[in-house]
């Protein structure tokens, strides 16, 4: 593994807190699938909501009322 200055620094620091190297990439590997993962969840979700017409007038009404209780300008 070939790491540049600033992975390394990472590592070092992590390193000092007690971590093997081993450990802080196991938790890094499975950290990124994990925010990975969970990205992909929302844009589904968000993708859903997008195609749900009843939730998008919902959304906009929720928005147009927002926007007329906003204080003058």
């Amino acid at each position: 593994m070939r790491l540049d200055e600033e992975a390394d620094m990472a590592l070092r620091a992590l390193q000092a807190t007690g971590l093997s190297q081993s450990e802080v990439i196991r938790l890094a590997l499975l950290g990124e699938v994990r925010r990975r993962r969970r990205s992909k969840e929302l844009a589904a979700e968000v993708a859903a909501l997008e195609a749900d017409g009843t939730d998008r007038e919902e959304m906009l009404a929720v928005a147009e009322l927002m926007e007329s209780l906003r204080a003058p300008g």
